[in-house]
């Protein structure tokens, strides 16, 4: 049966560099949603959609992050690995102190992970870009926000430590073997 690893924490803490790891060692991995939804509004004129309009992006990150782990789904590989999921994104909001319909929350249930892993805020790492605008400490925030989502939903969160990207690739792939 195949094993969905979700990764999580606030900007800048090295998810999508493991995962770009990952993906050189050959494993199955979705990338995050949220850069091709701001890169897609930027080119419309909107610096910032999820400033703009944070439920309409917040939506099409649903759809997008919906349409992967079905796509996950639909591959035939035992482990596939996610830069971000669903309940990030109420997370997101409930940081922002945004309303969102219960769909969010529905949505986050129906589609579960098997592991979560925790990237927390390593300023010695933390840089921003046009796609990242919060600050360190912002990402600090939005980290506690983040594991608040997920413990609400039941999930067991193992927290990564700071290391080079091969250390904590390896302390994913570790620990994914001790529990399986």
């Amino acid at each position: 049966m195949q094993k969905k690893v979700v990764l999580i924490g606030g900007p800048g803490t090295g998810k999508t560099t493991v995962l770009q790891e990952l993906r050189e060692r050959q494993y199955t991995c979705m990338p995050e949603v949220s850069r091709e939804v701001t890169l897609e509004a930027q080119k419309k004129g909107i610096e910032q959609l999820f400033l703009t309009d944070p439920l309409l992006f917040s939506k099409m990150l649903m759809e997008g992050r919906e349409r992967q782990y079905i796509e996950a789904e639909k591959s035939n590989s035992n482990m596939v690995f996610f830069d971000r999921g669903l309940p990030d994104i109420h997370a997101y909001m409930d940081y922002t102190k945004d309303e969102y319909p219960d769909i969010f929350i529905k949505k986050s249930k129906q589609y579960p992970y098997d592991f979560v892993f925790l990237f927390k805020p390593w300023k010695l790492i933390y840089t921003s870009d046009n796609e990242r605008y919060e600050s360190f400490e912002q990402s600090e925030e939005i980290d506690q926000f983040l594991q608040n989502s997920y413990l609400k939903l039941g999930y067991k969160i193992i927290d990564v430590p700071f290391g080079s990207v091969d250390q904590r690739v390896n302390f994913i792939l570790n620990r994914l073997k001790s529990e399986l």
